[in-house]
């Protein structure tokens, strides 16, 4: 879940967004609608790439200390 700031610094990231790119104006309720839906929609879709690629990341770090682990065998 986002904190309070967080929450509050997205929904204005989407208003400049919204402004910024398309040209509209949208309203603070209606950014804040559409974070939620997106958070609640595809949040954890989000969350479990970031671990499936931590899970990748650690893995082949652990790979690459085993080798050098044996390189230090006598």
């Amino acid at each position: 879940m986002l904190t309070k700031e967080e929450r509050d610094k997205c929904v204005l990231d989407i208003t400049a967004y919204f402004l910024d790119e398309r040209g509209e104006k949208l309203g603070m309720i209606a950014a804040g609608e559409m974070l939620d839906f997106f958070v609640q929609n595809i949040g954890s879709k989000i969350y479990n790439k970031a671990v499936d690629d931590t899970r990748t990341m650690l893995k082949e770090e652990l790979e690459s200390l085993d080798y050098k682990l044996s390189d230090l065998r006598r």
